[in-house]
């Protein structure tokens, strides 16, 4: 079974509230000494293989929250499983969540994380964690459930992403093209080469910068230099990839297949087809849209 640092501290956790009604409370303790208070009490177990899927807060003593499931697009999950062996402290608590429980951890630090620790917390701290089941799933609902949640989040996301990019457009006087997925691509200077296609390898010059114009990275010595990117040791030439193989961002494999041989263009990317919701570099942030100038040197059938 997952430890807390899994389920409370993974950034890949959905977020949501959790509802306190006013009811009987009763208080358990774990084997170890762990207090939890039951605000509400379901009554429906999962059964082994299900996904219990909940949100949660944690606080520290002073009320001061620490890490949420509403800072994130998705409810946090978990596979129960009949075969666990014996367990205590948080896990003790997890193993034993029904569908509509609503409930309150109070302990210390120390025993809630033990040795994963956070390094702002420290041992003898209180913490408070509000957990909330809101359904018990059979796998393949949940996997729908999951992917119909990624789905939406990534629909809005991409539109915001869209709308930066038309501005960004409309300030700079392009003339974009503007593709189905959201991707648009400028070809400033047709290649005379072969098109590149799906399996194709493809050597690219490159220089790639967020909406301010500040740039990240770049294939070029001397735009390096320019930009204060420049790495001494570091080579400077052409990137080599297959297409289409994912060894790139999604916006390279489809945009690079609008160009040929000898082609200049840019592409502007949305951040879903880019890094998406993670932190790449200290220059691209969660939620980058991102601007390549790109040169395709050579492909290979």
């Amino acid at each position: 079974m997952k430890k807390i640092n899994s389920f409370i501290l993974s950034a890949g956790v959905l977020v949501a509230s959790v509802s306190m009604v006013s009811c009987q409370k009763r208080t358990e303790t774990t084997s170890d000494g762990i207090e939890y208070t039951y605000i509400k009490e379901g009554k429906e177990k999962p059964n082994n293989g299900e996904f219990v899927v909940y949100h949660f807060t944690a606080k520290t003593g002073s009320d001061s929250t620490f890490i949420s499931s509403y800072d994130h697009p998705t409810p946090a999950y978990m596979q129960y499983s009949d075969s666990t062996g014996e367990v205590s402290g948080i896990d003790e608590i997890f193993l034993n969540l029904k569908k509509g429980d609503s409930i309150v951890i109070k302990s210390t630090a120390e025993k809630i994380f033990g040795p994963g620790l956070p390094p702002f917390l420290t041992s003898e701290e209180n913490v408070n964690i509000s957990i909330g089941v809101v359904d018990v799933l059979e796998e393949q609902v949940f996997q729908d459930y999951f992917n119909d949640l990624v789905s939406a989040k990534q629909e809005k996301q991409t539109a915001t992403d869209i709308k930066l990019l038309e501005d960004y457009i409309a300030e700079n006087n392009l003339n974009a093209t503007k593709t189905e997925s959201g991707l648009f691509y400028i070809i400033e200077e047709e290649g005379d080469g072969p098109e590149v296609e799906q399996g194709n390898t493809v050597a690219v010059n490159y220089t790639g910068y967020v909406l301010d114009g500040t740039v990240f990275d770049t294939s070029l010595e001397e735009v390096a230099k320019q930009s204060n990117t420049f790495m001494e040791g570091r080579p400077y030439e052409p990137i080599e990839f297959q297409v289409g193989t994912g060894r790139v961002i999604p916006g390279w494999d489809e945009g690079l297949q609008y160009l040929r041989k000898g082609s200049k263009a840019k592409l502007l990317i949305p951040s879903t087809l880019a890094y998406g919701d993670r932190q790449a570099s200290e220059v691209i942030k969660a939620n980058s849209v991102l601007v390549f100038d790109v040169e395709v040197t050579d492909v290979k059938k």
